[in-house]
């Protein structure tokens, strides 16, 4: 088998297809919230804080000197990837715990047990016949 045939064979299972499709979307999601944390959340929340842009906070340990750039601690941008992260976990949570309570939904109902095999028929028909032939 060439490589070329294995490649395709691999390429074209469904897992790879779903998993493919399931990191394009979580980049979108990913970019989303991040938007939405960046560009409408926090406006609102530096301004309840006196006009405080969050982005923009930071903690200069060495100035610019020179050709030599400054060494910033950027906090702010920690903070809303911290805020990013809550929202896009709090969101997979729900999502997951949708997906499983439609699970055990259908785990619920009740299943009828299942026939038994002929193996055990013949076995039940031997016990009957013996248990005839010893009443006897």
């Amino acid at each position: 088998m060439s490589m070329l045939t294995e490649f395709k064979a691999f390429a074209v299972k469904g897992n790879v297809i779903d998993m493919a499709v399931g990191i394009i979307i979580g980049a979108a999601f990913g970019k989303i919230v991040s938007s939405f944390v960046g560009d409408v959340m926090m406006p609102p929340i530096g301004v309840m804080l006196g006009g405080m842009d969050f982005a923009s906070l930071s903690l200069v340990i060495q100035a610019a000197v020179g050709d030599t750039p400054e060494v910033v601690i950027r906090y702010g941008k920690f903070i809303q990837t911290f805020i990013d992260f809550l929202i896009i976990g709090f969101s997979l949570f729900l999502a997951i715990k949708g997906i499983n309570s439609m699970k055990q939904k259908e785990e619920a109902a009740p299943k009828a047990p299942p026939a038994p095999s002929k193996e055990e028929l013949l076995l039940a028909e031997i016990r009957d016949l013996l248990k005839g032939k010893s009443s006897d």
